[in-house]
């Protein structure tokens, strides 16, 4: 077995990849990569490549495997409640080890085209009263989980492992971006009651309910920034490369409106128009999942490259909500996030270990340099 000093870290998005590889011993060691912006993935094992090659250079180790870091519209979270009778008896961990391995099993059968990337307790209830937390020697009748699965789409994983297959390349462990971002930066709000995430990608918009520094839900809405770029090409008759460069930088560089002979005050009608009905889109989820009365009983955080088109000087122009803070965030801070998860997992969280890869030999390892 190899003896490595770099947990190697990849998030791969729709539109760019970044990448880190973490000293294991002193994480300020740490060498941290990205691509280019891209419109498509046909490319994305030479952006991989560069990427590893990089790597490889910094830390003086060989890469062949990784854990990944993924988002996706083909993503949902599952909510299950799972019981058992106990009579009387203590609480035992193996009585917690078969409510989730039949809630699983459950989940698995239900949702066969979709793998578990996370499993969540929310809460145990034991005869009846609410726990966050399993209670020490605790007799009971019955108990009974409220899990949350977080499932993403087995074709998106053979997908992601056939492209680093290609580098001969594994991957281990497979986190949620947007669940693990959160679970870091929450930590920033703690003192928030009812918090919500809401990051913005290409093609999805995902939705984090927390209450009380506690995960509630995640919910997954299949709109995001390529919508309003798809909007600025339909109204204005652009082709979608000029139109996302259009959505980019529409207030920093009035020359590429000039030259389209485009208003601004247009452009900033058709993009808030998208980002207003994600807003309350997302808005409507939290309410319902928070068991909330009203919109401004809450934080909302946004956070992802689709919400790079805004920041706090255009929260007046978002009519039903004044509560929002907008995160920028780095490369630094997704990898983090995913590799503080895997090494302190959140305490409500089920660990799941990845299947061991077969071992290859030396010549096969050797040829990859070649």
């Amino acid at each position: 077995m190899e003896n490595k000093n770099f947990q190697v870290h990849f998030d791969c998005g729709s539109s760019k990849i970044r990448a880190a590889a973490f000293d294991k011993h002193n994480i300020e060691k740490s060498f941290y990569h990205e691509s280019n912006f891209f419109n498509n993935h046909e490319n994305i094992v030479t952006e991989i490549q560069k990427i590893i090659s990089a790597l490889e250079e910094d830390t003086k180790e060989y890469i062949n495997d990784i854990n990944l870091i993924i988002d996706s519209h083909q993503m949902l979270s599952v909510g299950i409640s799972v019981s058992k009778k106990i009579d009387g008896s203590k609480v035992e961990k193996k009585d917690i080890q078969f409510l989730i391995q039949d809630a699983k099993k459950q989940v698995l059968r239900n949702y066969s085209i979709y793998n578990i990337i996370h499993i969540i307790i929310k809460s145990y209830k034991i005869d009846n009263i609410e726990y966050k937390s399993l209670p020490d020697n605790k007799n009971c009748n019955l108990i009974s989980l409220d899990i949350i699965f977080i499932c993403l789409s087995k074709k998106v994983i053979e997908y992601f492992k056939k492209q680093f297959f290609k580098l001969d390349i594994s991957i281990n462990q497979i986190s949620c971006s947007s669940y693990a971002k959160s679970t870091n930066y929450k930590e920033n709000f703690s003192n928030i009651e009812n918090l919500s995430f809401i990051d913005i990608g290409l093609n999805k918009t995902s939705i984090l309910c927390y209450n009380k520094n506690e995960i509630i839900s995640l919910d997954v809405l299949p709109i995001g920034g390529n919508h309003i770029t798809k909007d600025i090409s339909k109204i204005l008759k652009l082709n979608l490369e000029e139109a996302e460069k259009i959505k980019l930088f529409f207030d920093k560089n009035l020359e590429i409106l000039n030259q389209k002979k485009i208003s601004l005050d247009l452009i900033q009608k058709i993009i808030f128009a998208r980002v207003e009905e994600i807003l309350e889109l997302s808005d409507a989820s939290i309410i319902l999942n928070l068991n909330l009365k009203g919109t401004h009983q809450y934080k909302m955080v946004l956070m992802g490259d689709g919400s790079r088109i805004l920041d706090n000087k255009y929260k007046e122009k978002i009519s039903f909500l004044n509560n929002i803070d907008f995160l920028e965030e780095t490369t630094e801070d997704i990898c983090q996030s995913a590799f503080k998860l895997l090494e302190k997992p959140n305490k409500q969280e089920v660990v799941i270990t990845p299947k061991k890869q077969a071992k290859r030999g030396f010549f096969e390892r050797l040829f990859h340099f070649f």
